[in-house]
């Protein structure tokens, strides 16, 4: 699917991510602020797979979409 329909699936609670993304397992998920988070609005986050070499096991990080990740068409609900 392309980038709209992944954000489709995102708004709707579901989870996202890439075949053509280099690392294997990742995925992202929208975050809505609550009461006892810093944060005033929504955000894209990234989540990293257990015993990934980038970030200690269960990091989540911000994420910004590139272009290419925009123009994709190989987002899949995962």
């Amino acid at each position: 699917m392309n980038f709209g329909g992944a954000l489709a699936v995102l708004k709707a609670g579901g989870r996202v991510a890439r075949t053509g993304w280099n690392g294997k397992g990742m995925w992202l998920l929208l975050q809505e602020p609550t009461l006892a988070s810093l944060m005033t609005l929504p955000y894209l986050y990234l989540n990293y797979p257990q015993g990934s070499a980038a970030y200690p096991q269960g990091a989540r990080v911000p994420w910004l979409a590139s272009q290419t990740d925009l123009l994709a068409e190989d987002w899949e609900a995962v």
